[in-house]
């Protein structure tokens, strides 16, 4: 792993060891990573994805539009693709993957608990709305 800031490496390595549970042929949304590792947001898990280490399939974490993210160079969201499609995933004409189709569901309660997560019931419901500020 390259070397991150000290108070990156704790969160990044709870992250890596969340997505490396994502099966072949499936994908999770950076805001769903994010939600099972608690205190942390979905942008937090796509710098760490952004750094991931090679046994870490970073190819499997996508938007919640169902997309794979832009990047500053084209060719990481290219080789996401190709990745994707390699393990059976489709993309859309729009590059949107079918979330209802490819969508895992998370680590089970028993996984959660062995690796000091909390369950879903513990964390507050993602209502896919942001707060309001005021």
């Amino acid at each position: 792993m390259p070397q991150l800031p000290a108070e990156h490496e704790r969160l990044y390595k709870r992250i890596y060891l969340v997505v490396r549970q994502i099966p072949r042929g499936q994908v999770a949304t950076y805001g769903q990573i994010a939600e099972i590792v608690g205190n942390c947001t979905a942008r937090m898990a796509g710098y760490a994805m952004a750094a991931a280490p090679d046994d870490v399939p970073w190819q499997r974490v996508i938007n919640a539009q169902g997309k794979v993210s832009p990047r500053a160079d084209d060719w990481g969201a290219e080789a996401q693709r190709v990745r994707l499609s390699d393990e059976g995933i489709e993309l859309d004409e729009a590059g949107r993957i079918d979330l209802a189709r490819y969508r895992w569901p998370g680590p089970d309660v028993a996984w959660l608990l062995e690796n000091d997560f909390l369950p879903p019931e513990d964390h507050p419901p993602d209502t896919g709305i942001q707060p309001s500020l005021f």
